[in-house]
């Protein structure tokens, strides 16, 4: 059970407290962020707001005054004095700006994938259409389970992450039809990661799976019982968490941003 340390919604018009909507479903987007340490940093901060601003251009709901009502609503949320370590998600639609602050699980190694058949509605984007993966996620384990959302016999991105492929010491994400989290694009740089369609009937050739995002961080991915897969080894995930622990001491604190 997830456990949520506040959840509130805003009118967007003059920041008055609303009763309290997740936006599930709605005509909008949203972006989870992982907030940490005190003082408090938030990994990719500024990534992650450019991220939802422009969603918010495309999707026709932005107004000039968005951005400094996030950060404030932000403000309005959180306790200086606290050390955190919980997930932080901004949901925006045209008439209201929603927030909420919940643990971030501990994933273990043992991480399982299951295969479902399901793309994402406009899924380049992070928009609020996500009942469909909410019900699944809800029926497992999500610090030892994961939905790999496949599509036409190909694997595109779980229910929570971006996913990288390991054959040879070489990088392979999917090419299209799937989100380009902010974290994917940082390993983009770090890395060397060829763009190619990953159709489950080849997944016997690699020799390693990770999940990229704010919830799972880095995951490495134990097994896929439909399809037999077992991981190999752990020398990816380990290259990767270098860069990633890095990352982490160097982010920015929070208050240099709002």
């Amino acid at each position: 059970m997830v456990k949520y340390l506040l959840k509130k919604s805003y009118n967007r018009k003059d920041l008055k407290e609303k009763e309290f909507k997740d936006l599930w479903n709605a005509h909008g987007v949203f972006t989870t962020m992982w907030i940490y340490g005190k003082p408090q940093k938030i990994l990719f901060f500024k990534e992650h707001i450019t991220n939802l601003i422009k969603s918010t251009k495309t999707y026709k709901i932005y107004d000039k005054k968005l951005k400094a009502n996030i950060f404030k609503v932000i403000n309005f949320n959180l306790n200086k004095q606290k050390k955190y370590n919980h997930l932080l998600r901004i949901a925006v639609t045209k008439n209201l700006i929603s927030i909420s602050l919940r643990d971030k699980l501990k994933i273990k190694k043992n991480l399982e994938l299951k295969l479902v058949n399901y793309n994402r509605v406009n899924p380049e984007h992070k928009n609020l259409k996500y009942k469909f993966i909410l019900k699944n996620l809800s029926k497992v384990d999500n610090t030892k389970t994961d939905i790999a959302l496949c599509s036409k016999g190909k694997i595109l991105e779980t229910g929570t992450s971006n996913i990288i492929f390991i054959k040879n010491n070489k990088y392979f994400s999917p090419i299209n039809r799937f989100y380009k989290g902010v974290n994917l694009k940082f390993f983009d740089k770090q890395f060397k990661i060829k763009k190619m369609n990953i159709h489950i009937d080849s997944l016997s050739k690699y020799e390693e799976i990770l999940l990229i995002g704010s919830g799972k961080g880095v995951s490495t991915v134990r097994s896929i019982k439909e399809k037999n897969w077992k991981r190999k080894n752990f020398k990816a995930y380990e290259n990767f968490m270098k860069k990633y622990k890095a990352k982490i001491i160097k982010q920015k604190i929070l208050s240099n941003y709002l």
